[in-house]
């Protein structure tokens, strides 16, 4: 007996991929297990266990503080964790103890690093109960909803980044960043030139590191599709099959991760922030495609009849996505950074707008009668995201829609010049949206959802404070945002 046995915490599919793994430990002579869990951000932090102590973990879990959770992007505190705030009065008061159990159906074994293992843990309160601020377990929460209306979701990675090579890591002293105070970022140069969009030779030039990141992502089963070059210097997409509900936000996370540190051991930075401040660097964008699939036959019920732009579902799914789209922002765009791709003309949406396959859009359409790949693309989010709250709002906007039968209205010839309402143009307006949202507020729980908000407003906090007001984000990315996001995302 322990602690995931007295919760029922596994399902028999688990408990029986226990057995594999500690099996597959031994037999590889792994010596290390990270096990991690996705924070707020979507940033994996945890433990390097030995074999002997995830055995323990996997009977009693493993205890972590959950003091990670009331920390900003910079590490500083975002409420006074021992005064009065929303966890006083609960056992969450006085940075208390969370406890890690691992999802022995993540298990990998990582093919850069030395005898180790990898896999995700879920947090736990001491009492048993899934940690309310885990943004995996909101994740499950949503694909749950889903299941009781009787489908699954079905979402596709399409993720920007960039790849530079490092100069000098910024490691001198008094500038390794402080609680509150984010380090300064490394000194990079590009890896290539631009602006040359899927250029076979720009692939060419960097071949040596692409192809380490490529052995990488396939040997840890990731089901990698296509690495394109994309419109800015050493700007890339990496693209992946179809994964359905949880595993795709787990493959985003593992992802970035073998990504920045397959990059690192090779000199190199990988970075997911949305806008660089490097000269003649461009937005990255990460574009979710989505669809629904039947529980019972299997079939994507997007799947348009002739004469259709989209089924009917996909209909009410798209005006849900559009309606909830505001309120949603902060989840699919979460950085301060992020907004700034936001303008017209720059393929990326800037309203709430849909449109058969049109890149000015917020909602593609990419749909026809013969095609069981029709999909909705969202083009609004960032790369920096979170990935299970990116994914948890698309699921919570679109079982909106379709519960309610929305409308997205027309379809638009020119999304840039129409006359629908425009996103929100920086994350201040954006929580001001979400807190209006009632719909939110009861999919996500209530603390949740003022947890979000406070944690969102003060980054917001910091970024005026330290840049003069909101006026900051109308001129040129600033140094906060770069020393902020560049190395950390």
């Amino acid at each position: 007996m322990g602690f995931v046995q007295d919760h029922d915490l596994w399902t028999s599919e688990q408990r029986d991929a226990a057995r594999k793994m500690l099996a597959t430990i031994k037999e590889n002579d792994i010596r290390t297990i990270r096990l991690s869990w996705p924070d707020q951000y979507g940033i994996l932090r945890g433990k390097s266990l030995s074999v002997e102590a995830l055995e323990s973990a996997c009977k009693n879990g493993s205890d972590i503080t959950n003091g990670p959770f009331l920390l900003d992007t910079a590490n500083g505190f975002c409420m006074d964790p021992f005064g009065k705030n929303m966890f006083s009065g609960t056992e969450l008061a006085g940075v208390g103890n969370l406890t890690m159990v691992p999802d022995p159906n993540t298990f990998r074994i990582l093919p850069w690093a030395n005898k180790t293992g990898w896999l995700i843990a879920d947090i736990y309160t001491t009492t048993g109960k899934p940690f309310p601020l885990s943004s995996r377990a909101l994740l499950k929460r949503a694909v749950a909803e889903l299941e009781k209306e009787g489908y699954r979701i079905n979402a596709g990675l399409e993720v920007e980044f960039y790849l530079t090579r490092i100069l000098d890591p910024s490691l001198e002293v008094g500038t390794l960043g402080a609680p509150g105070v984010q380090s300064k970022a490394p000194i990079v140069q590009a890896l290539g030139k631009g602006y040359s969009y899927l250029s076979e030779n720009h692939l060419d030039e960097v071949d040596d590191i692409l192809s380490a990141i490529r052995d990488n992502l396939l040997d840890v089963g990731l089901p990698l599709r296509s690495i394109e070059d994309e419109f800015a210097p050493s700007q890339y997409e990496i693209t992946f099959d179809v994964l359905q509900g949880l595993d795709f936000a787990d493959a985003m996370c593992l992802f970035k991760s073998a990504t920045k540190q397959v990059a690192r051991r090779n000199g190199c930075l990988a970075s997911f922030m949305c806008y660089p401040k490097i000269p003649d660097f461009f937005p990255n964008g990460w574009h979710l495609h989505q669809s629904l699939e039947d529980i019972e036959t299997g079939e994507n019920v997007f799947v348009p009849k002739p004469g259709q732009p989209i089924s009917d579902i996909g209909k009410h799914w798209a005006g849900g996505l559009l309606a909830n789209a505001s309120a949603a922002s902060s989840f699919t765009t979460m950085t301060i950074n992020g907004y700034r791709r936001r303008r017209s003309n720059s393929l990326a949406p800037d309203r709430l707008s849909w449109a058969v396959d049109n890149r000015a859009a917020m909602a593609r359409v990419i749909a026809n009668p013969s095609s069981k790949a029709s999909r909705i693309e969202n083009r609004a989010g960032e790369p920096g995201n979170n990935p299970y709250l990116y994914l948890a709002s698309q699921i919570f906007s679109g079982l909106d829609g379709i519960k309610r039968k929305l409308d997205p209205g027309p379809l638009l010839e020119n999304p840039y010049d129409a006359d629908v309402p425009h996103l929100p143009k920086n994350l201040n307006d954006a929580i001001d949206e979400l807190e209006t949202s009632g719909m939110f507020r009861e999919m996500m729980g209530d603390l949740f959802f003022e947890y979000w908000l406070n944690l969102r407003r003060s980054e917001w906090a910091r970024f005026t404070d330290a840049e003069g007001g909101i006026e900051a984000q109308s001129g040129d990315v600033t140094e906060w945002e770069h020393n902020e996001y560049f190395e950390l995302l």
